[in-house]
């Protein structure tokens, strides 16, 4: 009786403890695990598969399970820096455990993984881009004439840029993009913005965060770039509008610029066919103060 008491206990305690299973997304890094003889699955196709239906095993054992995107060459690095054999499985442990804690992670929810890789590796870029913004803000120091920290009061303003960006916004769900350019490339960020029934606007945190650094280095450092806002309303035409950065501030853009901005591909520069139902206007009016460089720094 006492050991079925333990037994039932432990499968409790089981439940209880969240697991993380480190997640190589494709086929290059999959390549690059397999010079090590104790990862010894042989293509791809076949570790997704056995990946899923663990975590299916798991989650019907009421067992919840993170994902975090698993690099050979940061798994590399982190056995060169704490002298562990990288063909030790437990040293893959080590490294899983702490991506749990300092990497790019998503929750299993019982989605099916051909949609979790796209979140995952979508969730890594983020991180990345904030962590890049962050560290180049930080670099920026004092400034010479006042010795108020740059970055620091650059991403202050540039939460208030986007609470104004908000509050002047339909009440309905936005799509709002913030790209700056710079060396070595340009950095984009993408905040989702969607209404609540209660009239309020839920954001995400790490979207936010991210959002906000880069738009405040586009600030900090006067570099080329913009905003666009995609405001979407059931029944009705979507709404388009935005502004460009331009000496630390932001600059309405005209209706035909937004449509130029919006029709134009990313990466080839090529012109694309405009959508049905999408009107191309100018923006709201965010107010001097959100508008016009403060001091220059």
């Amino acid at each position: 009786m006492a050991n079925t008491a333990h037994d039932t206990m432990r499968r409790v305690l089981r439940r209880e403890i969240a697991g993380t299973i480190g997640l190589i997304t494709d086929e290059h890094d999959f390549h690059a695990m397999r010079r090590y003889r104790s990862f010894t699955f042989t293509d791809h196709t076949t570790y997704l598969q056995q990946v899923e239906a663990l975590l299916k095993a798991r989650a019907g054992q009421g067992n919840h399970t993170t994902l975090a995107l698993f690099d050979p060459q940061e798994y590399a690095d982190f056995c060169a820096a704490t002298g562990l054999d990288p063909e030790a499985s437990t040293s893959r442990t080590r490294f899983t455990a702490e991506l749990a804690t300092t990497g790019a992670t998503i929750p299993y929810e019982g989605q099916p993984l051909a949609a979790l890789l796209p979140a995952l590796v979508d969730e890594a870029v983020r991180q990345a881009t904030w962590e890049y913004a962050t560290t180049l803000l930080t670099r920026l120091g004092p400034c010479p004439s006042c010795g108020e920290d740059i970055g620091r009061a650059a991403f202050s303003r540039a939460s208030d840029i986007l609470v104004r960006i908000l509050d002047t916004a339909p009440p309905c769900d936005r799509h709002i993009v913030c790209s700056v350019s710079g060396p070595p490339e340009t950095l984009l960020s993408v905040l989702n913005a969607d209404a609540e029934t209660d009239g309020g606007t839920r954001l995400d945190e790490a979207e936010t965060l991210e959002f906000t650094s880069v738009l405040a280095l586009g600030l900090a450092t006067r570099s080329p770039g913009g905003i666009v806002l995609r405001a979407s309303t059931p029944r009705t035409a979507d709404r388009v509008y935005g502004w460009r950065l331009r000496g630390g501030g932001l600059e309405p853009l005209t209706a035909a610029e937004v449509f130029d901005a919006y029709c134009t591909d990313v990466e080839t520069g090529e012109l694309v066919s405009p959508e049905p139902g999408v009107d191309y206007g100018t923006p709201p009016d965010l107010g001097e103060e959100n508008t016009t460089p403060g001091h220059r720094h």
